[in-house]
């Protein structure tokens, strides 16, 4: 249990967990082609975990936020391509090539991006009717 402050808590969690998804992506993504004649060596696709964060008082409020508490490996296997005339093939003429879905990391990109904008909105919107409701106090 947490003792969730504002709305702005809640947003800025949520645009900091997007922002290690956001990273986490790009690294698949600027990994995506890497060859290594070694299998142990080659890239492991990275993904975030996430963990829901509830107030301390979620039975009267229903607040919650979400965190990134770490970013782990998949454990995928590497792609095995013969290519003996390739300069990090093995013995046997295999490379192996970082077992990353480039489909699937740009949706996850566009999701993660969306989200982000999503909570950009709701602290913009806030802090407008904030501004508002002050102008109205003059």
């Amino acid at each position: 249990m947490m003792d969730i402050k504002s709305v702005y808590d809640i947003a800025g969690r949520a645009m900091a967990a997007q922002l290690v998804r956001l990273n986490t992506v790009a690294s698949n993504l600027a990994n995506a082609g890497s060859t290594t004649g070694d299998p142990n060596t080659a890239y492991k696709p990275l993904k975030p975990v996430f963990k829901t964060e509830y107030s301390d008082l979620v039975k009267k409020n229903g607040v919650a936020t979400v965190d990134a508490i770490q970013v782990k490996e998949i454990d995928r296997d590497p792609i095995k391509t013969y290519m003996p005339s390739h300069p990090a093939a093995n013995k046997d003429g295999y490379i192996f090539k970082a077992p990353v879905n480039v489909d699937e990391e740009m949706v996850d990109m566009m999701e993660a991006s969306r989200q982000y904008q999503n909570n950009v909105e709701v602290v913009t919107t806030l802090r407008a009717l904030t501004m508002r409701t002050l102008q109205i106090g003059k």
